[in-house]
């Protein structure tokens, strides 16, 4: 395994905290995780049940001992006891990550999120979503933890590989990016869902490359988190913007080739560029619609992982 960072080492995010027990004796098997963490959460607005109110607030919860909290002051139990599904704690993609990728990290696996594209949830549509991606049996091993078995699009949700964006599957944002920046493919059947018409298109593209960089570099903030070069969502993207995401799309999609140079070259673009790092307060939006905010991220937030 060839990395510029420790994956085996916690980020602020993933770290557990006084829950490190509770991880300790997980399963590392991607399958067996993967239900765990959809014993513990619930997808804020995909599960077909109505979810009390008084826990939309979950969603916010932006690192891992937090969404333990949570967890344990309503289930004072094992992770892999069985909780109410309308009482497990309230998150999305993002979550059901940073859960798996917390608990291979407290097991010694190096582990880190990856933020792209699905198009296997609904035909026609690429949802913006993040996967986790594990140093497994030598080699980097992706699954999705919110699926529960095959869909006819992705038959192997527990062995994902890296698509490009003609097929339905996981599509990382730098490969979206450099796609569309090449006229490969329609900006507006990328973004959040289809029934949400501002959070697509080319702005929504952007943002999700800084994404990308930040989660891969233990920097797992929440999808509605926005600092550096992020935009208003519907903005144009200035033609300097452009130019520069060209060049960290570059970067990540030469990492995942392998190309070490590639890697070191990018973290320490992460390191050193403002449009790249979170510091210390990000806005942070609602799926909800409320107002965005302002928010105190950790003092220490923008160091980085070792």
């Amino acid at each position: 395994m060839n990395s510029v960072i420790d994956h085996s080492v916690h980020s602020l995010y993933s770290e557990p905290g006084r829950h490190t027990g509770l991880l300790a004796g997980l399963p590392t098997d991607p399958d067996e995780l993967s239900s765990v963490a959809r014993n513990v959460i619930v997808h804020y607005r995909a599960s077909g049940r109505e979810l009390p109110v008084e826990h939309r607030d979950d969603i916010n919860a932006r690192w891992l001992a937090d969404i333990l909290d949570l967890d344990q002051n309503r289930h004072p139990m094992p992770l892999a006891q069985d909780r109410p599904i309308t009482q497990r704690v309230q998150g999305c993609c993002r979550d059901h990550t940073l859960f798996c990728v917390g608990a291979l990290r407290s097991n010694g696996v190096p582990a880190r999120s990856r933020l792209g594209f699905a198009g296997y949830f609904v035909e026609g549509w690429h949802h913006d979503h993040v996967i986790v991606e594990a140093w497994l049996d030598g080699r980097w091993h992706r699954f999705d933890p919110e699926i529960g078995g095959p869909l006819p699009s992705l038959p192997t949700p527990m062995d994902i590989e890296f698509c490009d964006v003609s097929s339905q599957g996981f599509v990382t944002a730098a490969r979206v990016w450099d796609s569309y920046r090449t006229g490969n493919l329609d900006p507006e059947t990328y973004g959040v869902d289809p029934d949400v018409p501002v959070l697509r298109g080319e702005r929504f593209l952007f943002d999700e490359v800084i994404h990308e960089v930040a989660h891969r570099f233990g920097h797992e903030l929440l999808l509605w988190d926005c600092w550096g070069r992020m935009g208003e969502p519907g903005d144009p993207v200035s033609n300097e913007d452009a130019l520069w995401a060209d060049d960290v799309a570059r970067l990540l999609l030469a990492s995942d080739q392998g190309d070490e140079r590639a890697e070191q070259e990018l973290f320490g673009l992460f390191q050193s560029d403002d449009g790249l790092l979170p510091g210390s307060t990000a806005v942070q939006a609602s799926p909800y619609g409320d107002p965005p905010v302002a928010v105190q991220l950790l003092k220490d937030a923008n160091s980085p992982v070792s």
